[in-house]
C-alpha cells in the first residue's frame, strides 16, 4: 500500500483516484495484473513529477508485461491517451543489456549498479524515440521521460494497443516496403540502429507500420551497429518469406538501408 505521509495533498488524491480505477480495472480482467509491486518509493516520485509537469493525470492499467518492464494505458489531463513505460527496478536482465550501451558513444558514463542501468537505458530509450521521431521515423511519440518512467504516444484505441505484425492477419508487399523504409530513415537520417527488430515490435495500424521498443537502438557509431543492422534485416526477411511475401537479397538490403 501507499504511505500516504510521504507525499503531497494533491498527488495522494491522484494516487487514490489511480487506485480506485485499478482495483475497477483488476475485478472487471484477469488480464490486470495487481501492479503495486511495481511502485517502489523512487518509481513513484518519478510518476508524481512527470503528472506535475503535466505529462501525465492518470493510470488506468496494465497493457503490456515482460520481465524488464511494464507498459501502462494511461492519460493526460485533457484526455489524451498515454503509454506508459515503467522499467522495473528489480529487473537484474538488465545487466545482459550492457553491450547495447557501452560502445554507444551517447553513453560514457554506464553505472554498474542496477538502478544505475536501468535509469540509463530509460534514458536511452527516450532518447532514441525523440531522435527517431525528429527524423520523421513512425515511432510512438516520446512526452517525458523521470527516472525509470517513460511516457510516450499511445498506440491503439481505448486503453488496447494496436497489433503487431505478429499479430494480424495478413502481412503484405507493402507492410514489407514501408518497414524498409523506416529502417533506412532510421539509419541515414536518425543515425540509429534498432538492434532488436522483428514482427514483435513493429504495430500495424491504420495503414502505417510503427517500430517500438527502442532501448537496445544503437548509434550507427557503435563497432557492433552493422552487426546489429544485419540482425534486423534478416529478421525481416525471415517473417517476411515465412508470410510469402517477396523479399530482397540481404546485400542489396544494406545498401538500400545505408545509401550505398
Amino acid at each position: 500500500m501507499w504511505n500516504d505521509g510521504d507525499f503531497p495533498e494533491e498527488v495522494r488524491a491522484r494516487l487514490l483516484e489511480y487506485e480506485k480505477k485499478s482495483r475497477y480495472l483488476r475485478k472487471r480482467s484477469e488480464d490486470y495484473e495487481v501492479v503495486e509491486d511495481v511502485f517502489d518509493k523512487s518509481t513513484k516520485m518519478a510518476l508524481y513529477k512527470l503528472v506535475n509537469k503535466g505529462v501525465l493525470h492518470i493510470l488506468l492499467g496494465v497493457v503490456k508485461t515482460g520481465k524488464e518492464s511494464r507498459v501502462y494505458w494511461g492519460k493526460k489531463a485533457d484526455g489524451t491517451d498515454v503509454a506508459v513505460k515503467i522499467y522495473l527496478t528489480v529487473a537484474s536482465e538488465f545487466k545482459r543489456r550492457l553491450p547495447y550501451i557501452e560502445g554507444d558513444p551517447r553513453f560514457t558514463e554506464a553505472g554498474r549498479g542496477i538502478h544505475d542501468v536501468i535509469e540509463l537505458w530509460a534514458r536511452k530509450e527516450y532518447r532514441n524515440l525523440t531522435e527517431a521521431y525528429e527524423a520523421g521515423v513512425k515511432v510512438p511519440q516520446p512526452f517525458g521521460l523521470n527516472r525509470n518512467v517513460l511516457v510516450m504516444q499511445f498506440i491503439g484505441e481505448n486503453g488496447t494497443p494496436a497489433p503487431t505484425l505478429r499479430e494480424v492477419e495478413e502481412v503484405t508487399q507493402k507492410d514489407y516496403r514501408l518497414i524498409i523504409e523506416q529502417v533506412r530513415l532510421l539509419y541515414q537520417k536518425a543515425k540509429l540502429v534498432h538492434a532488436d527488430l522483428s514482427e514483435y515490435n513493429i504495430f500495424k495500424w491504420r495503414g502505417e507500420v510503427i517500430l517500438f521498443d527502442f532501448g537496445s537502438a544503437v548509434s550507427v557509431d557503435h563497432p557492433n551497429a552493422d552487426e546489429f543492422l544485419l540482425r534486423d534485416l534478416e529478421n525481416l526477411n525471415r517473417f517476411f518469406d515465412k508470410n510469402g511475401v517477396k523479399t530482397l537479397r540481404l546485400q542489396t538490403l544494406l545498401k538500400k538501408v545505408k545509401g550505398e
